[in-house]
């Protein structure tokens, strides 16, 4: 069984913690791992192979990184734009089959996971895994079910029908309903909420799709032919890709497959196990630990915030590196990170989108970035900045180097704070330790890399005209960016 983890995401939903740079599946949220390194260790256990995980250009970095301080590794397929879940899975399908290619066996069985979902009972969560693989090895396609606990109106659901050996035929799935529609589905006691997991032998998938969507079949299969390997990613062909249509899984296969409910296809194991898609600032409090008054507190990212918490009941406080204090507030949810402050009432986080929203309307870079940016090589908050200067702190993981590059428009100082940098600037290399500098004139070639078994710490001015990341031109990059 090959895990086959999706990892894409706009960044909306859960911002200013989240954004499109840096979305939920990435953030930790009280938790000592990411939503994507927690849902690599819920494999742990079951019988599964090298994992795929799916995401695009701009989160490879942070996908390799998160699995590498996991000691873990895996095949990262990078799409080049986004086509959604069922054109991803195509994909994902061609890559097993051709891992597997010289194995005389059965075709590998995918099991399809979002990086973003809680999961609290990972036994539960396992055993529902086994209880499909029979079935899905036969050549039906199965998919886990959430036990609802109230008549929610944010998920689609699924119809079960008849019962076979703890699993149930899927007679149909059902778009998001109605408060009234949601409530009469919750008595049925037939219906559950559609987790968007699925577990599909590799062979099946692409057989079923061809016949459904051939479009989409031949546009998958033609970007799968080009692929380039660029060391742990796998570069798929964009010209090809782009041609995909546009669809998701319910839509494009999990429909046509349950359109006759007497023949469907598709089985469905129920899971009871504190499932959330976290899809909102709400629902993460509901989910969170509370104290007695119904307060939770994430410490987010790697600051210590503080909090004061008076007369303050039923809300959630997320808090980076500031003392935030509340005094009479019930029913609030406040998000602190360093450069944006979000303070809402739980019952409107669900328009969290439209403040992102208009931040992007009026050219703000709030919704794409945080203030403290994250590199192949390590990351860099941008601490200070005014009229032609600009301060960084920037840290360097042992071993990383920085692109060979230069500046048409700006200047910039070194400062070390600790560990060693090895400095290229212009045709001379030399090192520059704790509490030393360098300068770095405006056109000149330069390089930074970190030498060292600790990491390096320095402080960046950088003067000049324009400040902006576009005015780098790479000559030599080993992550291989243009």
């Amino acid at each position: 069984m090959i895990p086959v983890i999706m990892a894409g995401g706009s960044g909306t939903r859960l911002w200013p913690l989240s954004r499109t740079a840096f979305p939920k599946q990435f953030l930790s949220l009280g938790y000592d791992e990411t939503m994507l390194q927690q849902t690599v260790s819920r494999l742990e256990g079951l019988n599964t192979s090298a994992t795929i995980i799916i995401t695009n250009e701009n989160h490879r970095f942070l996908v390799a990184e998160q699995l590498r301080q996991m000691g873990q590794s895996a095949s990262i397929l990078l799409e080049p734009v986004g086509r959604n879940t069922a054109p991803a899975i195509a994909l994902a399908a061609f890559q097993a089959l051709g891992d597997n290619k010289n194995d005389p066996g059965e075709a590998p069985i995918l099991l399809i996971l979002a990086a973003d979902h809680v999961i609290k009972d990972t036994a539960a969560f396992q055993a529902a895994v086994n209880k499909l693989e029979p079935a899905v090895r036969e050549g039906k396609f199965g998919t886990l079910g959430i036990v609802p606990t109230e008549p929610a109106t944010g998920y689609g659901y699924i119809k079960a029908g008849a019962e076979a050996s703890g699993l149930f035929t899927v007679e149909q799935f059902v778009e998001k309903p109605d408060a009234e529609t949601a409530q009469s589905y919750l008595d049925a006691q037939c219906y559950y909420w559609n987790s968007g997991m699925f577990m599909i032998r590799a062979d099946r998938y692409l057989e079923e799709l061809k016949r459904h969507q051939p479009a989409m079949y031949a546009a998958c299969e033609a970007a799968m032919a080009n692929t380039e390997q660029d060391y742990d990613f796998v570069r798929i062909d964009k010209e090809a890709f782009i041609a995909c249509p546009d669809d998701s899984i319910d839509y494009a296969l999990m429909e046509p497959l349950t359109a006759d409910s007497a023949n469907s296809q598709v089985v469905v194991a129920p899971l009871d196990a504190g499932w959330s898609d976290v899809g909102s600032w709400s629902a993460l409090w509901d989910i969170a630990d509370k104290c007695e008054d119904g307060n939770s507190v994430l410490h987010a990212g790697k600051g210590e915030g503080e909090t004061i918490l008076k007369d303050t009941r039923n809300s959630l406080i997320s808090t980076s590196d500031r003392l935030v204090s509340t005094l009479g507030v019930d029913d609030l949810v406040i998000v602190d990170t360093k450069d944006a402050l979000l303070v809402a009432h739980r019952d409107k986080v669900q328009d969290v989108k439209k403040i992102v929203a208009q931040i992007k309307e009026q050219g703000g870079g709030q919704h794409e970035f945080h203030r403290e940016v994250y590199r192949p090589w390590g990351r860099y908050d941008s601490i200070d900045n005014g009229e032609r200067y600009q301060v960084k702190r920037i840290t360097v993981k042992p071993g990383a180097k920085l692109s060979v590059q230069m500046h048409h428009h700006r200047a910039e100082h070194w400062i070390v704070v600790s560990g060693t940098a090895s400095v290229t600037n212009g045709d001379k290399t030399f090192l520059v330790t704790e509490n030393e500098s360098t300068y770095i004139p405006i056109g000149q070639v330069h390089c930074l890399e970190n030498p060292g078994k600790v990491d390096l710490e320095m402080i960046e001015v950088q003067s000049g005209s324009y400040l902006g990341e576009d005015d780098i031109v790479r000559f030599k990059d080993v992550y291989g960016r243009a």
